[in-house]
């Protein structure tokens, strides 16, 4: 087991010099004509931008998908690890596809190159990957922080499925205007909404996914016993903060503010306070926190 989780700290790392690499390309070269100019005048750099434009977005939703599954087959096991990937991928696949086809229930866009091969040529492979790391992260500490509070079990259910859902659609607040609105965007909206450039339908979109896959995932938990990871959600806290940086970059380069402050709010805060009250020790003083607040 310590050797999983030196190769989940190594794909984390992977993952977000990924990002970064990524972002570098995006925000400094794509805008600037003058940085491809100079990359021009050597063959690596043509090569290592051209790769990070083609491939750039894949390796690093891979590596992500990669460390949470690794984290989740050591802390919970191989049951509760697939039957919260399979239905994550299954399900949001099934939206994005439903979505790219008819417009429900994100409204009318389409995915373009730059994430992998799409899917009857309509979603990137990738896409629900990310639905699937993103979602576990936010749900795992969300039902950790709250099953710490000792509130009643379906109450407890009831608040990470929510909890996480409205997480993981905070981080597409940040997201989606940004990478739609890219010097090279990775997807485009058919109809623009109000919403910086997206409809608000796609945020109902975004959230009614996140709490279907959860509540399937959450029913078929209850299939064996499961023992949360109170002291070990270092991993996933990462894995969501680095992608909320990534995006809060991308969204603060296009001068996109009040998606960020939305995601902080919604998002970052109610994540942080919940992976604080898992991880506190002083279990008094938390039940405390819940009862006077």
């Amino acid at each position: 087991m310590k050797r999983i989780s030196s190769n989940e700290n190594y794909l984390l790392i992977g993952h977000i010099l990924a990002m970064v690499f990524g972002l570098a390309g995006i925000i400094l070269v794509l805008p600037n004509p003058d940085f491809l100019v100079i990359l021009s005048q050597f063959e690596w750099g043509t090569k290592i931008f051209g790769w990070s434009m083609a491939g750039g977005g894949v390796v690093y939703m891979l590596l992500a998908t990669a460390a949470v599954s690794l984290y989740a087959y050591r802390t919970l096991g191989l049951w509760h690890w697939l039957s919260f990937m399979l239905p994550a991928i299954g399900l949001s696949l099934g939206s994005e596809l439903l979505g790219t086809s008819t417009g429900f229930p994100f409204g009318e866009y389409r995915y373009l190159s730059g994430l992998g091969y799409k899917i009857a040529g309509l979603v990137p492979f990738t896409i629900p990957l990310s639905w699937f790391y993103l979602g576990f992260s936010a749900y795992i500490i969300a039902l950790a922080g709250l099953n710490r509070l000792e509130v009643k079990n379906w109450l407890c259910q009831l608040g990470a499925i929510f909890c996480g859902s409205l997480c993981l659609t905070s981080w597409d607040f940040v997201l989606d205007p940004a990478m739609s609105q890219a010097p090279i965007p990775f997807w485009v909206w058919e109809q623009p909404g109000a919403f910086f450039g997206m409809p608000y339908q796609n945020f109902a979109g975004w959230m009614g996914t996140g709490i279907i896959f959860m509540t399937v995932a959450t029913l078929l938990w209850k299939i064996k016993p499961l023992t949360l990871p109170t002291k070990d959600l270092k991993l996933p806290l990462a894995i969501y903060l680095a992608n909320f940086v990534f995006a809060t970059v991308l969204s603060l380069a296009a001068g996109f503010y009040i998606p960020v402050l939305l995601g902080l709010v919604l998002g970052v805060f109610p994540l942080i306070i919940l992976y604080w009250i898992a991880s506190n020790k002083n279990v008094a003083f938390v039940k405390n926190l819940a009862t006077t607040s």
